[in-house]
């Protein structure tokens, strides 16, 4: 039982580790994509396709952030009585 266990999560550390992917492998993506899209590489609307391409990507991993914020810093604390309440290390009113 504890052999079937630590193979399992072998196998799950593996696949993990697979799906991520290298700066690289980004790049060459973004590349194919903005050849799919017709852009010839070298040219400036190519260079302009790879920056939105990054800023898209970026633009999701903010919207992720927001979206779980409470998971990455936690719930608002109420502190100091009705009106006032502490969030992200900052007093509001």
């Amino acid at each position: 039982m504890r052999i079937a266990a630590s193979v399992l999560s072998l196998l799950a550390i593996t696949l993990v580790l697979s799906s991520c992917q290298t700066a690289e492998e980004i790049r060459a993506a973004d590349e194919a994509r903005c050849s799919s899209y017709g852009f010839r590489h070298g040219t400036e609307n190519f260079a302009n396709c790879l920056m939105n391409q990054d800023l898209s990507r970026r633009a999701d991993q903010r919207a992720f952030m927001e979206s779980n914020d409470d998971f990455f810093w936690g719930p608002t604390v109420v502190v100091g009585g009705p009106g006032y309440y502490y969030h992200r290390g900052y007093w509001r009113r």
